[in-house]
């Protein structure tokens, strides 16, 4: 079964050309990472799955439905959360209030029932309150819920946004880089974290340079090089393929990033 079809996808930007002729399947209830080095279409690849980029040509189908083209919260509604390499929260709100804002696209209530602030509405706000703490609970963060996200560390930031991005209920979460940036131990919390939302069904899209993390996690591989895939597997395939180690795998080792 595929949740995700990505068809022949290409994008280019003036004459460059960051995505071509790309094409995988996403099965739901697995870790699927992509990796490659910088400027391989990692992030482009992620901006047309979420509608911030629109593919030259090709099919993006979520459970059969093609949102190419398609406006950014169509993607969202349709059932793809996101999170970014770079911090996405909002600093003057609570840790609370940050998931709460990930409930808007299952919330109901009419403008006019929000405004008179009927039973409804106190109902739907208290339920997305307990939902926000769960989701909390889940992520390691409850000792943060009332503290402003100004004030979190920023290891507790990052999963503060998965937090958030898992509060619209996804079909498929991506994760762009929640390691980046982090030290070993908090690097540790976030494989935790991803390895449970697997085990309780959770289908994640994995971007990601700390290999550590990307083998002990990922159920499958997939390896992109100027915009094409070089290589698809399970992470043992991967560290054994000699295309994926002379292009990226060496590269890392030479960095430090298996450590």
């Amino acid at each position: 079964m595929t949740l995700l079809a990505v068809e022949n996808v290409s994008k280019a930007f003036g004459g460059v050309r960051a995505i071509e002729g790309l094409s995988f399947d996403i099965r739901p209830g697995a870790v699927h990472s992509i990796i490659g080095p910088n400027g391989a279409g990692k992030t482009t690849l992620l901006n047309m799955m979420t509608g911030i980029y629109v593919p030259d040509c090709g099919h993006i189908r979520l459970a059969g439905r093609d949102l190419a083209g398609e406006p950014t919260h169509r993607f969202a509604a349709a059932g793809i959360g996101r999170t970014f390499q770079n911090l996405q929260v909002f600093f003057n709100m609570t840790a609370l209030e940050n998931v709460m804002t990930g409930r808007h696209l299952r919330e109901r209530c009419s403008l006019l029932a929000a405004m008179l602030r009927t039973p409804a509405v106190a109902r739907a706000e208290a339920s997305c309150r307990d939902v926000a703490r769960r989701l909390l609970r889940l992520v390691g963060l409850t000792a943060y819920q009332e503290a402003t996200a100004d004030s979190m560390p920023y290891g507790a930031l990052k999963r503060l946004e998965i937090a958030r991005a898992l509060a619209a209920e996804p079909l498929l979460l991506l994760l762009d880089e929640p390691a980046a940036g982090l030290n070993q131990t908090e690097a540790r919390e976030i494989d935790a974290l991803i390895k449970r939302l697997a085990a309780d069904g959770t289908t994640v899209i994995l971007v990601e340079h700390n290999m550590r993390l990307v083998m002990e996690v990922s159920d499958h591989v997939l390896v992109l090089d100027h915009g094409k895939k070089l290589a698809e597997g399970t992470p043992a395939q991967i560290v054994r393929d000699p295309q994926v180690i002379e292009a990226y795998l060496g590269a890392a080792d030479a960095a430090g990033d298996h450590a």
